[in-house]
């Protein structure tokens, strides 16, 4: 084992540039920096810039729990899965661990319950290519249960609810305790009193918001149902439009109604999110929860793109909002381009995510999650003195189920120890699908370089560097260039990509574009003194 490649003088980051990104904004917010580079949401001055958790955090689920906010997001084809963030002022927030680790299929917008004292994470699982999970024409998708008595763990393994062909579920009680969870397109099911399974017929129940025939957005969708009593109303929130396409397209409504049975009256002034124009600093803003602050006020948690970084998925979004009269909600945070004054306090809740450092056990669903892994991917990795090792699998990246990171920055370069054993190869990828990735790998005789999923022989790669070398990769504004050295020696660029397009617009499946490790061949590849700086210059 070599150490030391990756050392601190290694990240200079030259040539990262104030490149503007069309149709971006004119000029660009200062975020308060962390030991990392990375942005943090935090101001320090009783003040916080948006987004609250960078990076690909898609439909934000929050659950208040006393002075504790749970939270958790979309997992979809990585594992383990529905990681869980804790926070007590609903901006500084730290993961605790995953609830899911059995690869079911992808894991879409789900719920976070508490009912009689008990801990419910409802789980959409979309897979086509298991025909148990189809419903007619219907989305081929199963809702599933896992359940704990804390909200740390550890959870039960998932129960198979008996609801299929609907996603997004939302929980909520009636008046008499009985419990339901609305679905996609309106409809609503009730489950059994101990929160496990159907216990009744899919109902129909809301018919959305009507939206403008000449506003441009993806589609109805009809999505992301969450349910709210507050003063002897229930408020349903949904989202609308389509979670992607047009920057106009998603949005937020709101309906209410005496009677978890209806009937359902729409907001007159839906909807209450929603982007109006592709000059705003963050697009498709929609699937929104209402979560109660420490304080007592109301904010809404929701996901938008960032204007310019699709590749960065969609990310958390914290809004004010108040009770107007007439008891409708009134947003009141504008586009979100400046600060907001913070919802409480700063209550630490321990440090967040760390990219940065030795790898450790704990990683797995925190720091690294496998792409679409088979059931037996936690037998892949070892973690040892800080070093993790992970077994080969596949002929090449698109077949290797490679261990990927979420970033939050623009701008950001990551650099690891890599060692090779047998008749592996081992590489580090920007990594969007199985389809659709860039990088550089190397094995002990040639260096392999990527783009779209597909090796390239030009321009050549150059030389093998031998079994032990440092890998590095500097995404400056979607333009990743990649570099590779052998021990004692100088880095050398290899390549150089432009790498916006690697977004679910162009590759579909919700996904973003992460760093990660890869191992194909045979054998296996040791990864060391990973180390991860965030940076965002200013844009004219």
């Amino acid at each position: 084992m070599f150490l030391g490649l990756a050392s601190t003088a290694g990240l200079a980051m030259p040539g990262l540039g104030e490149a503007k990104v069309a149709g971006a904004c004119a000029t660009s917010p200062v975020w308060r920096r962390g030991a990392e580079g990375e942005r943090l949401a935090d101001l320090g001055n009783g003040r916080f810039l948006n987004p609250v958790l960078s990076g690909d955090r898609p439909d934000p689920n929050i659950l208040k729990d006393g002075a504790d906010y749970w939270a958790t997001f979309s997992s979809f084809d990585y594992f383990p899965a529905v990681v869980i963030w804790h926070s007590r002022d609903l901006v500084n927030w730290r993961p605790v661990g995953p609830a899911l680790t059995v690869p079911l299929g992808s894991v879409w917008a789900l719920d976070i319950a508490k009912h009689d004292g008990r801990y419910f994470i409802y789980i959409p699982v979309f897979n086509p290519t298991d025909p148990s999970f189809s419903a007619g024409p219907a989305i081929p998708c199963k809702i599933f249960v896992v359940h704990a008595d804390r909200m740390e763990g550890p959870w039960s393994d998932p129960v198979d609810m008996d609801i299929k062909g609907y996603i997004d579920p939302g929980h909520a009680a009636d008046e008499d305790g009985k419990r339901y969870l609305f679905l996609n397109g309106g409809a609503r099911v009730r489950i059994s009193d101990d929160g496990l399974r159907r216990d009744g017929p899919i109902e129909q129940v809301y018919e959305g918001w009507p939206i403008p025939e000449d506003w441009i957005i993806e589609g109805l969708a009809l999505e992301g149902p969450k349910i709210l009593r507050r003063d002897g109303w229930f408020y349903l929130f949904s989202g609308q439009g389509g979670t992607a396409g047009p920057p106009t397209s998603h949005m937020v409504i709101v309906a209410r109604s005496r009677s978890i049975n209806g009937p359902w009256e729409n907001c007159p002034h839906n909807p209450i999110v929603r982007t109006v124009s592709a000059g705003e600093p963050w697009w498709s803003r929609g699937h929104g929860t209402a979560v109660q602050a420490p304080a007592g006020d109301w904010w809404l948690a929701y996901h938008g793109y960032e204007n310019g970084y699709r590749t960065l998925g969609r990310q958390m979004l914290l809004e004010p909002f108040v009770w107007d009269a007439d008891g409708w909600p009134r947003m009141t945070g504008g586009d979100l381009s400046a600060p907001l004054p913070m919802p409480a306090a700063r209550r630490a809740v321990g440090p967040g995510l760390a990219l940065s450092g030795p790898f450790k056990p704990d990683d797995m669903g925190s720091r690294l999650a496998f792409f679409a892994p088979g059931v037996d991917y936690l037998d892949r990795v070892a973690f040892k003195d800080g070093t993790l090792t992970l077994k080969a699998q596949g002929k090449g990246p698109a077949e290797s189920s490679p261990l990927a990171f979420i970033t939050g920055d623009r701008s950001y370069e990551m650099i690891v120890d890599v060692e090779l054993e047998g008749g592996a190869q081992a590489g580090l990828l920007l990594f969007y699908n199985a389809r659709y990735f860039v990088g550089l790998g190397s094995d002990a005789d040639a260096l392999h370089s990527y783009k779209v999923g597909q090796e390239q022989s030009y321009p050549p790669p150059g030389p093998a560097v031998g079994s032990r070398f440092s890998l590095r990769v500097v995404n400056d504004d979607n333009v990743a260039s990649f570099f590779i050295r052998g021990a004692g020696k100088a880095w050398r660029k290899i390549i150089s990509y432009e790498v916006s397009s690697y977004n679910h617009n162009l590759a579909d499946g919700f996904l973003s574009l992460r760093p990660a490790l890869f191992v194909s061949g045979n054998g296996q590849a040791r990864f060391s003194n990973l180390l991860y700086r965030g940076r965002d210059g200013p844009r004219a």
